[in-house]
Protein backbone atom coordinates (compact mmCIF):
# COMPACT_ATOMS: atom_id res chain seq x y z
CA UNK A 1 0.00 0.00 0.00
CA UNK A 2 1.22 3.61 -0.54
CA UNK A 3 2.34 5.78 2.28
CA UNK A 4 0.45 8.78 2.92
CA UNK A 5 2.46 12.41 2.63
CA UNK A 6 1.57 14.06 6.01
CA UNK A 7 2.89 17.37 6.62
CA UNK A 8 5.54 17.88 9.27
CA UNK A 9 4.22 21.07 10.54
CA UNK A 10 0.63 20.62 10.38
CA UNK A 11 -1.65 19.77 13.26
CA UNK A 12 -3.53 15.99 12.88
CA UNK A 13 -6.36 14.44 15.40
CA UNK A 14 -7.34 11.33 16.44
CA UNK A 15 -9.81 11.68 13.45
CA UNK A 16 -7.20 12.41 11.00
CA UNK A 17 -5.24 9.41 12.22
CA UNK A 18 -8.23 6.73 11.79
CA UNK A 19 -8.43 7.62 8.27
CA UNK A 20 -4.47 6.70 7.73
CA UNK A 21 -4.91 3.62 6.19
CA UNK A 22 -1.40 2.74 5.21
CA UNK A 23 1.11 0.19 6.73
CA UNK A 24 3.09 2.57 8.48
CA UNK A 25 3.26 2.79 12.57
CA UNK A 26 2.38 6.38 13.83
CA UNK A 27 2.21 8.30 17.04
CA UNK A 28 0.26 11.75 17.71
CA UNK A 29 2.33 14.23 20.05
CA UNK A 30 0.39 17.28 20.68
CA UNK A 31 -0.89 16.63 16.99
CA UNK A 32 2.61 16.23 15.30
CA UNK A 33 3.29 12.99 12.95
CA UNK A 34 6.34 10.55 14.90
CA UNK A 35 6.66 7.55 12.74
CA UNK A 36 7.25 4.84 14.40
CA UNK A 37 10.74 2.20 14.11
CA UNK A 38 9.07 -0.70 11.81
CA UNK A 39 10.46 -3.09 13.73
CA UNK A 40 12.49 -3.17 17.50
CA UNK A 41 15.89 -4.88 18.30
CA UNK A 42 15.45 -8.09 19.65
CA UNK A 43 16.82 -7.54 23.06
CA UNK A 44 14.05 -4.59 23.04
CA UNK A 45 11.58 -7.69 22.45
CA UNK A 46 13.01 -9.88 25.02
CA UNK A 47 12.99 -7.23 27.64
CA UNK A 48 9.36 -6.02 27.10
CA UNK A 49 8.02 -9.73 26.73
CA UNK A 50 9.74 -10.29 30.45
CA UNK A 51 7.63 -7.54 32.02
CA UNK A 52 4.52 -8.37 30.14
CA UNK A 53 5.25 -11.81 31.40
CA UNK A 54 5.50 -10.90 34.97
CA UNK A 55 2.60 -8.20 34.55
CA UNK A 56 0.24 -10.99 32.92
CA UNK A 57 0.66 -13.60 35.31
CA UNK A 58 0.62 -10.58 38.29
CA UNK A 59 -2.95 -9.66 37.08
CA UNK A 60 -4.21 -12.49 35.69
CA UNK A 61 -6.56 -13.11 38.79
CA UNK A 62 -7.01 -9.46 39.68
CA UNK A 63 -9.78 -7.80 37.79
CA UNK A 64 -10.24 -5.23 36.46
CA UNK A 65 -6.56 -4.55 35.51
CA UNK A 66 -5.68 -5.73 31.88
CA UNK A 67 -1.96 -5.23 30.57
CA UNK A 68 -1.58 -4.50 26.99
CA UNK A 69 1.32 -4.53 24.87
CA UNK A 70 2.39 -2.49 21.42
CA UNK A 71 0.89 -1.72 19.14
CA UNK A 72 -2.27 -0.98 21.06
CA UNK A 73 -3.38 2.62 21.32
CA UNK A 74 -3.81 5.35 24.02
CA UNK A 75 -5.18 8.28 23.26
CA UNK A 76 -4.96 11.17 25.82
CA UNK A 77 -7.08 14.21 25.48
CA UNK A 78 -6.24 17.32 27.11
CA UNK A 79 -9.29 16.85 29.31
CA UNK A 80 -12.97 14.94 29.61
CA UNK A 81 -14.29 17.67 27.72
CA UNK A 82 -12.25 17.20 24.63
CA UNK A 83 -13.15 13.02 23.96
CA UNK A 84 -14.35 13.43 20.38
CA UNK A 85 -11.89 11.93 17.81
CA UNK A 86 -11.38 15.40 16.69
CA UNK A 87 -10.39 16.75 19.61
CA UNK A 88 -7.49 14.05 20.69
CA UNK A 89 -4.18 15.27 19.51
CA UNK A 90 -1.93 12.71 21.08
CA UNK A 91 -2.23 9.27 20.91
CA UNK A 92 1.06 6.73 21.47
CA UNK A 93 1.75 3.12 21.63
CA UNK A 94 3.25 2.30 24.50
CA UNK A 95 5.77 -0.32 24.67
CA UNK A 96 3.36 -2.04 27.68
CA UNK A 97 0.75 -0.09 29.49
CA UNK A 98 -1.53 -1.70 32.38
CA UNK A 99 -5.43 0.03 32.42
CA UNK A 100 -7.07 -0.43 35.42
CA UNK A 101 -10.28 0.97 34.99
CA UNK A 102 -11.94 -1.00 32.69
CA UNK A 103 -14.60 2.24 31.61
CA UNK A 104 -11.13 3.19 29.32
CA UNK A 105 -11.06 0.53 27.00
CA UNK A 106 -12.71 0.14 23.69
CA UNK A 107 -12.49 -1.26 21.22
CA UNK A 108 -10.16 0.86 19.48
CA UNK A 109 -7.81 0.69 22.84
CA UNK A 110 -7.37 3.34 25.75
CA UNK A 111 -9.17 6.41 25.67
CA UNK A 112 -7.49 8.03 28.91
CA UNK A 113 -4.48 7.59 30.73
CA UNK A 114 -3.32 4.09 31.69
CA UNK A 115 -2.06 3.39 35.14
CA UNK A 116 1.33 2.08 34.18
CA UNK A 117 3.34 2.85 31.07
CA UNK A 118 6.18 1.08 30.30
CA UNK A 119 9.27 2.85 27.31
CA UNK A 120 12.07 0.47 25.91
CA UNK A 121 14.52 2.88 24.72
CA UNK A 122 16.17 3.14 21.41
CA UNK A 123 18.52 5.11 19.67
CA UNK A 124 16.30 6.44 17.55
CA UNK A 125 13.12 6.85 20.45
CA UNK A 126 14.86 7.79 23.81
CA UNK A 127 14.76 11.52 23.44
CA UNK A 128 11.13 11.41 22.57
CA UNK A 129 10.75 9.00 25.55
CA UNK A 130 12.73 10.84 28.02
CA UNK A 131 11.53 14.13 27.33
CA UNK A 132 8.22 14.49 25.06
CA UNK A 133 6.38 11.19 26.57
CA UNK A 134 7.16 12.14 29.74
CA UNK A 135 5.84 15.67 29.89
CA UNK A 136 2.84 13.94 28.32
CA UNK A 137 2.38 11.30 30.68
CA UNK A 138 2.91 13.10 33.22
CA UNK A 139 0.13 16.03 32.43
CA UNK A 140 -2.37 13.19 31.66
CA UNK A 141 -2.10 11.74 35.09
CA UNK A 142 -0.18 8.20 34.29
CA UNK A 143 0.02 6.93 38.08
CA UNK A 144 3.53 5.13 37.03
CA UNK A 145 6.15 5.62 34.40
CA UNK A 146 8.58 3.04 33.69
CA UNK A 147 11.94 4.15 31.17
CA UNK A 148 13.82 1.04 30.72
CA UNK A 149 17.88 1.05 29.10
CA UNK A 150 18.50 -2.19 27.19
CA UNK A 151 22.15 -1.36 26.41
CA UNK A 152 22.91 -0.36 29.94
CA UNK A 153 20.58 -2.79 31.79
CA UNK A 154 18.57 -0.52 34.30
CA UNK A 155 15.32 0.86 34.85
CA UNK A 156 13.83 4.57 36.22
CA UNK A 157 10.76 4.76 37.97
CA UNK A 158 8.81 7.90 38.45
CA UNK A 159 5.70 7.85 40.28
CA UNK A 160 3.02 10.84 40.31
CA UNK A 161 2.96 12.93 43.46
CA UNK A 162 0.13 14.31 44.94
CA UNK A 163 0.85 17.73 43.02
CA UNK A 164 0.50 16.10 39.56
CA UNK A 165 4.49 15.80 39.09
CA UNK A 166 7.07 12.80 38.88
CA UNK A 167 8.83 11.72 41.30
CA UNK A 168 11.92 9.55 40.60
CA UNK A 169 10.99 6.39 43.13
CA UNK A 170 14.69 4.72 41.61
CA UNK A 171 16.63 3.43 39.49
CA UNK A 172 17.36 -0.30 39.35
CA UNK A 173 19.84 -1.99 37.88
CA UNK A 174 22.03 -5.32 38.73
CA UNK A 175 20.10 -7.93 41.07
CA UNK A 176 17.64 -4.94 42.29
CA UNK A 177 14.07 -5.75 42.68
CA UNK A 178 11.07 -3.28 41.53
CA UNK A 179 8.62 -2.65 43.09
CA UNK A 180 5.84 -1.65 41.18
CA UNK A 181 4.07 0.72 43.16
CA UNK A 182 0.12 0.90 41.53
CA UNK A 183 0.13 -2.72 43.21
CA UNK A 184 0.74 -3.61 46.62
CA UNK A 185 1.96 -7.21 46.44
CA UNK A 186 4.17 -7.03 43.31
CA UNK A 187 8.40 -6.87 42.91
CA UNK A 188 10.15 -7.79 39.71
CA UNK A 189 13.57 -8.76 39.70
CA UNK A 190 16.05 -7.35 37.05
CA UNK A 191 17.55 -10.51 36.41
CA UNK A 192 14.46 -12.14 35.21
CA UNK A 193 13.96 -8.85 33.07
CA UNK A 194 17.36 -8.30 31.80
CA UNK A 195 18.37 -12.36 31.46
CA UNK A 196 19.95 -13.13 28.48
Amino acid sequence: MDTIQLSQDKRYTYADYLTWLDDKRRELINGFVHLMTPAPARKHQQISRQILYFLWVHLSNKEPCQVFNAPFDVRLPKSNSAKANDKIYTVVQPDICVVCDPAKLDDRGCLGAPDLIVEILSPSTSKKDLVDKFKIYEESGVKEYWTVNPNDENISVFVLDEKGKYQLNGMYAGDMKIKVSIFDDLEINLEDIFKK
